[in-house]
């Protein structure tokens, strides 16, 4: 059952996740950045490297999905929100990563919940400082999220690769 107003935008790296949430935020929504560059940036700005804060990606996973349920407490329910990235892309992760079975993504998943969810086809792979994915990495990845999803009782809309931003922005308007 839906018990708020809140849309997510995931995909695999690559798929133009930032640039859809920061059009959305243009447009007036409420948004909230993904949590792991988040994290990322605040330790970076302490002086660590992406390899010392990756290092044990199960921990790096770990402290990102307690940092999505503490946001997600703390935001109204009824209001329109645009989340880059919900607690199931933590599954997806764990599954790319090795890790099958853990109690505490196991509740966390129970007790989240989206209206709709709005998976991105992803684009050839553009590193930057955060991204440590492979090419290989990114099509499991884009799978692993399109099954994490389905386990909700929340539509999942495949969103087209599309040249165009405002044309994405546009799709996810008309589809929510």
């Amino acid at each position: 059952m839906q018990l708020n107003n809140w849309y997510v935008i995931t995909g695999a790296p690559s798929a133009g996740k930032t640039t859809l949430i920061k059009l959305l935020e243009e447009k007036g929504y409420q948004v909230v950045y993904e949590a792991a560059r988040t994290y990322i940036d605040q330790e970076i700005s302490k002086g660590k490297t992406i390899d010392q804060i990756r290092k044990d990606e199960l921990l790096f996973q770990e402290i990102v999905l307690k940092m999505k349920i503490e946001i997600e407490k703390e935001l109204p329910k009824e209001k329109v929100i645009f989340f880059e990235r919900g607690i199931p892309d933590t599954e997806a992760y764990y599954k790319l990563h090795g890790r099958e079975n853990d109690k505490f993504l196991e509740e966390a998943m129970k007790n989240c919940s989206y209206k709709k969810i709005f998976l991105l086809d992803f684009f050839d792979m553009d590193r930057d400082y955060a991204r440590t994915e492979t090419k290989e990495e990114q099509a499991r990845i884009h799978n692993l999220l399109e099954e994490s999803y389905k386990k909700l009782n929340a539509p999942v809309i495949k969103v087209p690769k599309v040249e165009v931003e405002r044309e994405r922005l546009d799709f996810v308007l008309s589809n929510l």
